[in-house]
């Protein structure tokens, strides 16, 4: 084994994860969400459930500047349109809006994904079926999340994102969740 090699059965991811287990970061503010997105600190972390099709992820994807290949495309596999098995690359600024979010939030608890890539055919889908789905929905561009947390509000959500000064958020009572994207600055529905 060489000076720089990992010992056998511990991998780069694993090395990560030990690392984000033992770091200490102080619980950020709604005042400086827009540091988080600049990078401050030295890790983003995004933890998710999918309740369709059962799967989570808890993934450290970027370290000191630079967004970690692997994990990239773990969080683009995680977010593919689960109904056509398609992935498209999510595009880092909502993930980075997504991560600062729930930092802000101060929970552990992984967001539960409803929504992240659709295809065009599943978005005409959706929008056949309900008048909620834009026809030019950002979802289709991987720019999109729909999520959820179950100790925190939509309002509570809403609010954190929207502190984030990066993009829109959807606010859905009806349907308990709450819309990130990195479009435009806006805020709808709350």
């Amino acid at each position: 084994m060489t000076e720089n090699a990992a010992p056998r059965g511990i991998s780069r991811r694993g090395i990560l994860r030990a690392f984000a287990a033992t770091a200490v970061v102080a619980a950020p503010t709604f005042a400086n969400a827009a540091g988080i997105l600049r990078g401050a600190g030295d890790i983003r972390r995004l933890k998710m459930y999918n309740g369709r099709t059962g799967e989570t992820m808890d993934t450290i994807y970027w370290i000191e500047g630079e967004y970690i290949k692997d994990a990239m495309k773990e969080v683009n596999a995680f977010m593919r349109d689960w109904r056509r098995n398609e992935i498209k690359s999510i595009d880092t600024r909502t993930i980075d809006i997504m991560a600062a979010s729930h930092n802000l939030m101060g929970t552990s608890e992984p967001y539960t994904l409803l929504s992240g890539y659709r295809s065009p055919a599943t978005n005409a889908m959706l929008r056949s079926r309900s008048r909620g789905v834009a026809k030019n929905s950002l979802h289709v561009q991987g720019k999109a999340a729909d999520l959820r947390l179950g100790n925190r509000s939509i309002y509570d959500m809403a609010k954190a994102a929207k502190a984030c000064r990066a993009g829109g958020v959807g606010t859905y009572r009806g349907s308990n969740f709450v819309h990130m994207d990195c479009g435009d600055v806006r805020a709808w529905n709350g």
